[in-house]
């Protein structure tokens, strides 16, 4: 059977104490969840708490965590998936200018 394989794998430092990580891996099937062929975890972290993350696990299908809270992602496709966390990482890090 076909394996996973890893598409990108970045971590960008935005301040002392603020990283954006970005995973993505190809795979051979979709997931639990899923209609497409990526597995992936966004992440913005900030003083050690991930603040925002869109990911996909198997089961729950594509979402988004902003703080505490995760609503469903409409995923459609891996350009606009990149925005998307783009946006809401400038938004976040426009919203916290001290965190």
């Amino acid at each position: 059977m076909a394996k996973a394989i890893l598409v990108q794998r970045t971590r960008n430092v935005l301040r002392d104490d603020v990283f954006a990580e970005i995973l993505i891996w190809r795979v051979p099937v979709p997931l639990r969840g899923s209609t497409h062929g990526f597995k992936y975890s966004l992440a913005l972290v900030a003083g050690g708490i991930c603040v925002l993350r869109y990911d996909n696990e198997a089961g729950k299908g594509d979402h988004r965590h902003r703080g505490p809270q995760e609503t469903a992602y409409a995923f459609s496709g891996m350009d606009s998936l990149l925005e998307d966390f783009g946006r809401d990482v400038r938004q976040w890090l426009d919203d916290n200018p001290e965190g």
